[in-house]
């Protein structure tokens, strides 16, 4: 869906990007994550064609991206944009329309959409009057009421209460589930671990990581695993030899136990089976993954040391 191809852009002699390329499937949400300062934003409005890089070009559907693909996007910003003079239904309307939709399509559209949100009592508030979260459900709005097949959200959760939060969420789930592209900045690496399937992390302008969230967060794993069983926890400590080091032990009822083991050497998870498969009942075991937010750190924390 979209193709970004050696991205460059400064600003006043600073580099912002520096040959930046990342590829974004077409249906998937597309996690775009780093600091403050990384870039992400300018990267955002060179998509949004509110600047344009310096070198480098971005492709839209396999062909160089042009105004008239702005028809088929979705921009939700950070900072919003709202005329606060204007009444909820009417700005919508207004902005379904510049997106290119026909008075009588923006009219169904908006009022759908009021519907779903149920916020139609607010149609006609303006938006000066209306609170922050009531505020930003009508950006949200704004942002897909001309069903587009790219979606850029750039801190969409920011301003929700938990309960609109997973209101949001669930929105972007079933627009994926529709077909859309969706492309999410955030800082909220909660909903980077629930939702999205790929992710790339920006710092000073260049990418560090890019890949699925399950093989970035399986590659940062710390080689711990966590055991529920019944049995004799001195069977099971027997068990683990000098293979396995005992870090957290927990009895959650009578003869039932949590723990959590860290692999010493070169040990596996099926080594840890077969040690246990005579001494204890076990319920469940996993290898434990990092979030997306210990990844997030871990990976900033490798790139500045290696300028130390």
């Amino acid at each position: 869906m979209i193709n970004v191809a050696q991205v460059s852009k400064s600003y006043q002699r600073k580099l912002v990007l520096d040959d930046v390329s990342l590829e974004v499937p077409k249906g998937q949400i597309f996690g775009l994550l780093g600091p403050n300062g990384a870039g992400k934003t300018t990267l955002i409005r060179i998509l949004n064609q509110m600047a344009s890089p310096d070198s480098g070009k971005v492709y839209f559907n396999g062909h160089t991206i042009q105004k008239e693909d702005l028809q088929d996007i979705g921009y939700l910003p950070e900072e919003r944009g709202l005329y606060k003079y204007m009444a909820v239904r009417a700005h919508l309307l207004f902005l379904a329309q510049l997106r290119g939709l026909s008075k009588l399509k923006a009219i169904e559209n908006v009022d759908y959409w009021l519907q779903h949100f149920e916020i139609k009592d607010w149609q006609n508030k303006r938006i000066a009057s209306l609170s922050k979260g009531m505020a930003q459900k009508v950006q949200f709005i704004a942002a897909i009421v001309h069903q587009p097949k790219l979606l850029i959200l750039d801190e969409p959760l920011s301003g929700f209460d938990p309960l609109n939060v997973d209101l949001i969420i669930n929105e972007i789930k079933a627009l994926k589930a529709q077909g859309t592209t969706i492309i999410l900045s955030t800082h909220n690496m909660k909903s980077v671990d629930e939702i999205c399937d790929q992710a790339a992390l920006l710092h000073h302008g260049q990418i560090l990581a890019q890949d699925t969230v399950q093989h970035l967060r399986s590659k940062h794993a710390k080689g711990q695993i966590f055991v529920r069983f019944r049995g004799n926890m001195l069977g099971f400590a027997n068990a683990l030899w000098t293979d396995f080091t005992l870090l957290e032990q927990q009895e959650v009822l009578p003869g039932c136990f949590e723990c959590v083991l860290q692999i010493r050497g070169q040990r596996s998870v099926n080594d840890l089976m077969r040690n246990l498969q005579d001494q204890v009942q076990v319920e469940h075991l996993e290898l434990l993954l990092p979030s997306m937010q210990e990844v997030f750190i871990d990976l900033i924390t490798q790139k500045e040391n290696q300028h130390v």
